[in-house]
């Protein structure tokens, strides 16, 4: 976010600055959720609705579950959360008490240790990397050292793109099972796959808690919508948290979010678009010496190893933000171990831009750092 506010302050001054750090699709909401929107509200639907969401929206999204995997969730097990960041405080809040110990796969995403902390719970890092395809595995979770009360796992990964393999996924849901952990599943960038279709954890169990959003796939980052699937018994606990905490989700985006199921061709065409990007990023990486990337199954994001350049993942970016006027993240931001001489590359944003940001970050390479 640092760089995301350097770079707007760029393009403030009139410098052509190309976005790669922002984690959120290029393209619009699509064009039948800005129109459901404006009409909610011109007909004034802007009032509170049920702390766990429309009835309406609760029903969509369950028949999306057997739609899109085969699975039968009933609609009293889905809760409509202010985003995925709403749905991970209210699902910890539910979960653990006080001191909880929460596993989760470095290189993470850096919000999942920062929220955990500020709730009073302790993040337990378990470091992975390519001989896992960067995703936990159970015997790297048995050498975390203590006894978790929870593991957090995401497929696809930010910032790696990494997917579990579903004969692994099965592996850690009855690791979790037996050894009394729980299993939260982020599965918000399902939907946006290259190779192979991601598996939700619920195809393997009715006890994990899965987390999804509107904001990837479905292109509402700003709109600050998601959904938990949950037991039946977690239901009662976060309704009473929503009703405290923030009452209800935004109206407006709740029936906005209903328009957005009936949109696939647009949001079809927006994957890919990305995996056209991925292609040429892929293709030209290695040309420029960037040869060590994680594994991109799915999301949009490259995780490119830069250690051969620097081990100042952080100076590195600003560096070329400030000299080619291309914005990217380090990878300091998901890992404090040996894995911060990363960075990240979103490639959401139109190929055009991803074109030039490649030909700027070649030309760069070799006038400043000789590659």
């Amino acid at each position: 976010m640092d760089l995301l506010e350097r770079a707007n302050s760029y393009a403030a001054q009139g410098r052509d600055i190309i976005h790669m750090e922002a984690g959120q699709p290029g393209m619009a909401a699509p064009l039948a959720v800005r129109r459901a929107a404006q009409q909610a509200i011109e007909q004034g639907q802007v009032g509170y609705t049920e702390a766990l969401g429309l009835p309406a929206l609760r029903q969509r999204i369950a028949r999306f579950y057997l739609e899109t995997y085969g699975v039968d969730i009933p609609a009293s097990r889905v809760v409509v959360t202010n985003g995925s960041s709403g749905a991970f405080v209210l699902a910890f809040l539910a979960l653990f008490e006080t001191g909880a110990r929460v596993g989760l796969t470095a290189p993470y995403y850096p919000a999942y240790p920062n929220i955990l902390k500020a709730l009073g719970y302790q993040p337990i890092i378990v470091p992975s990397g390519a001989q896992t395809n960067y995703q936990p595995r159970v015997h790297l979770i048995e050498g975390a050292g203590t006894h978790l009360d929870g593991f957090l796992i995401s497929s696809p990964a930010n910032p790696t793109g990494a997917m579990l393999h579903e004969r692994d996924f099965e592996e850690l849901i009855q690791y979790c099972a037996e050894s009394r952990i729980v299993l939260i599943s982020d599965e918000i960038y399902h939907g946006i796959t290259y190779e192979r279709k991601a598996s939700t954890s619920l195809q393997f169990t009715t006890d994990a808690i899965v987390v999804n959003s509107f904001s990837k796939y479905f292109c509402m980052t700003g709109w600050r919508i998601g959904w938990l699937i949950v037991p039946e018994e977690l239901v009662r606990p976060l309704e009473r948290l929503t009703q405290n905490l923030y009452i209800s989700t935004h109206a407006v985006s709740q029936v906005a979010a209903l328009a957005a199921f009936e949109a696939s061709e647009e949001l079809d065409q927006n994957v890919a678009v990305y995996a056209k990007n991925r292609a040429h990023l892929l293709d030209q990486l290695p040309k420029v010496g960037l040869t060590d990337i994680a594994p991109a199954d799915g999301a949009f994001y490259l995780y490119v190893n830069i250690a051969h350049l620097t081990s100042d993942s952080d100076g590195f970016c600003k560096q070329m933000l400030d000299d080619i006027g291309v914005a990217t993240t380090p990878g300091l931001d998901f890992d404090t171990g040996e894995r911060t001489a990363y960075m990240r590359l979103c490639y959401a944003g139109k190929p055009e831009d991803v074109k030039q940001a490649m030909v700027r970050i070649g030309n760069w390479l070799v006038d400043k750092w000789g590659a």
